[in-house]
């Protein structure tokens, strides 16, 4: 079995969902989450808090810079990620198109390197 990373792709402006949207949106992908653990598929996944709580640090001169908030501004950033076990890409992205689904937000499918 090789990895692959689901990133679940967030806007960064556009109208949260209402809390009853949300809610069947949270159902939907603790079902999604249950379905990964039933087929053996699932590693780890969780959201992320928004790009304005992320801390940067950069090496520079032989020290580490840190400054506050995300490495590059964007239309978009990450705003979660799920870890998963699948036979190849294809798996991975059947995986990937019921996060979709789930999430009702874009999925970035990657494999990890340094597997065949």
């Amino acid at each position: 079995m090789k990895h692959y990373l689901l990133s679940v792709v967030q806007p960064a402006d556009g109208t949260p969902p209402s809390p009853a949207r949300l809610a069947e949106i949270m159902r939907d992908v603790d079902a999604f989450n249950d379905e990964l653990r039933a087929a053996g598929a699932w590693v780890f996944a969780d959201g992320l808090h928004g790009p304005q709580t992320a801390t940067v640090l950069r090496p520079k001169d032989g020290d580490v810079l840190i400054t506050d908030g995300p490495y590059a501004e964007g239309k978009e950033y990450l705003g979660g990620i799920c870890l998963i076990r699948a036979e190849d890409l294809d798996a991975a992205l059947e995986w990937g198109r019921k996060c979709a689904l789930a999430t009702t937000l874009p999925i970035e499918v990657r494999p990890f390197m340094g597997q065949h």
